[in-house]
């Protein structure tokens, strides 16, 4: 068992999410915890499989003791189904907006920017549909924003091995570096007039800014988005990962038409 003093996003839980770390990034795992008595299944099997491949330790313990080190907003434990497997890992390393902003690609890029989205469901949603869309980056604020927790890891299903994470101490700062090197913003408005099926995402770098629910997309950002797009709803609205995949799989559309 992990000593206690260990904090509680140092684990991830569920069979996708520790498969996909096990076989995209192996050195994150430390330690790989099975439920005693379970009756291995296919995906467990692969996994203990790549962990003995990369030697990484395995023990067979009751995971209902890890309920401590997953907790709520409100400090208490969860009852977490934990489907057999939970691993000790290493926090996320978060890439460098430098690095990344001067890359050199042949290939117009595209990115998503958080604005004060704090749910970790919506964040691990959203960081799985960008992994499938093929996006290039999520850039989130250091400071109103959800870090990568165990829930956003299990949501994700493991896609945060798969699409790198910036953290940044201004947004506004990163859109005004990016729109100097010819990437155009496009920021999810319901007050627009322009729907997000009506502008053009091909030939071009952009990225597009995502609101917290209830609260949008700030006005300072609006103000520097170079388009501002809806999704007509007969309801109020769409929650952020839902509005995330639906313009997301748009620009897809497009750029694989074009």
């Amino acid at each position: 068992m992990e000593k206690s003093s260990e904090k509680f996003n140092s684990y991830i839980y569920g069979k996708n999410s520790v498969l996909e770390t096990v076989s995209q990034n192996p050195k994150r795992i430390n330690k790989i915890f099975f439920s005693e008595h379970i009756n291995f299944d296919n995906r467990l099997k692969k996994i203990k499989e790549i962990a003995d491949e990369n030697s990484i330790q395995i023990q067979f313990t009751n995971l209902n003791k890890f309920n401590k080190y997953f907790q709520d907003d409100t400090k208490k434990s969860q009852n977490i189904n934990f489907q057999g497997v939970i691993a000790s890992v290493s926090p996320v390393e978060y890439a460098d907006f430098d690095e990344f902003l001067n890359k050199k690609t042949d290939k117009f890029r595209k990115i998503v920017i958080l604005d004060g989205v704090e749910d970790p469901h919506n964040f691990g949603a959203i960081l799985r549909t960008l992994a499938a869309a093929s996006y290039d980056a999520v850039i989130i604020p250091k400071h109103r924003s959800c870090p990568v927790t165990p829930t956003v890891e299990k949501t994700s299903s493991g896609a945060v091995n798969y699409i790198p994470i910036i953290k940044t101490n201004s947004l506004s700062g990163v859109i005004d570096i990016l729109k100097k090197n010819d990437w155009w913003i496009i920021a999810a408005d319901g007050q627009s007039k322009d729907n997000y099926f009506d502008i053009s995402y091909t030939d071009m770098n952009f990225a597009i800014i995502l609101g917290a629910e209830g609260e949008g997309v700030s006005k300072t950002l609006l103000n520097k988005s170079d388009f501002r797009v809806k999704i007509p709803c007969a309801i109020e609205s769409l929650n952020v990962s839902a509005t995330c995949a639906v313009i997301v799989y748009e620009s897809i559309r497009q750029i694989h038409q074009k």
